[in-house]
């Protein structure tokens, strides 16, 4: 074969080769957009269901009760308290039609981590004897759509943990943007976990189940760390290629 016939041949050898190669990445491209759409679907289908039940109930509950307060006589005792309570499932409500819109539209997001982290204990009526502080670390980074409300979905049960059960004098949540990885971190100096409870979950509550759950379906990595009378930290590690645009 001369020079010119062999160059030739391997010309279409490598034009053959590319070929393929973008007909599987093109096949790649395809099947993950199908996927997404299948996710899509699937989102839009629960939120659909948390609208129908959970917030409808919740709805119906908080007209019932705010009849009953409006029925309570001027000078009753407790009518502040009962306020306080409607005003608590007016939050809560406010919660879930964010999260119902977040499966509905996951690509909106605003606001940064920090920012939301900070104003969960508020947000739902926690009282304010604990210290809380939220500390981020490194340059804040841009997440993709979809893992952000994952990712804050993991520190918002860590910080509901922390300021329901820890009975501690302080709780911080840390957001670390590093080269490699997304670190969060939520941790105070309570009561502990008893090891039992922080290994398998105690029965009938889903929190420390569903943290590791969605850790494992973003990618992420999830430590949960806790002593009796010393505290617990709760942190989880995504990797950069997986967490940040």
């Amino acid at each position: 074969m001369g020079i010119n016939g062999f160059v030739s041949s391997r010309l279409q050898h490598h034009a053959t080769h590319s070929a393929s190669a973008f007909a599987s990445v093109g096949a790649s491209i395809t099947s993950l957009d199908a996927r997404g759409a299948e996710l899509l679907a699937e989102r839009t289908r629960i939120a659909q269901e948390l609208h129908d039940t959970l917030l409808q109930g919740f709805c119906a509950v908080s007209m019932q009760l705010r009849s009953a307060v409006d029925a309570l006589p001027a000078n009753f005792a407790t009518a502040p308290r009962f306020g306080e309570i409607l005003q608590l499932l007016d939050r809560v409500l406010e919660e879930g039609r964010c999260a119902v819109q977040g499966l509905r539209s996951p690509d909106e997001c605003n606001g940064s981590l920090g920012e939301a982290f900070a104003g969960v204990p508020k947000n739902l009526g926690f009282p304010s004897a604990a210290g809380f502080r939220v500390v981020v670390n490194g340059r804040e980074k841009k997440l993709r759509a979809d893992l952000r409300n994952e990712v804050y979905r993991i520190g918002h049960e860590a910080i509901v943990n922390a300021c329901r059960h820890s009975r501690a004098r302080n709780i911080e949540t840390e957001v670390e943007y590093r080269p490699t990885e997304l670190r969060i971190a939520v941790r105070d100096n309570g009561c502990g976990i008893d090891p039992r409870d922080l290994r398998w979950g105690r029965n009938g509550h889903w929190g420390l189940r569903g943290m590791r759950e969605r850790a494992e379906r973003i990618g992420g990595r999830l430590r949960r760390w806790s002593r009796v009378a010393l505290g617990t930290e709760i942190e989880l590690r995504v990797p950069g290629r997986v967490a940040f645009e």
